[in-house]
């Protein structure tokens, strides 16, 4: 196995395109991907993407009685 890390730049057709040279032996591989938005300053000024966060917070208490809790402060 072998980790790399690289900066790429997505094209305006939403393509990112990778040229990496490994030290394997010709042959199937598989390759897990992983993209993180680089941010800028400029990026900084937006609102905030929280899709970064889906599947890592963690809800305690039950749901529907927040639910009705909100509700009834309506």
């Amino acid at each position: 196995m072998q980790i790399i890390t690289l900066t790429g730049k997505i094209d305006t057709d939403g393509h990112l395109r990778l040229d990496v040279p490994t030290s394997f032996a010709s042959g199937d591989v598989e390759v897990e991907i992983t993209i993180h938005p680089i941010r800028t300053e400029q990026d900084s000024a937006a609102t905030y993407d929280f899709s970064d966060l889906a599947g890592t917070l963690r809800w305690q208490g039950d749901p529907v009685v927040a639910q009705r809790n909100l509700r009834d402060e309506w």
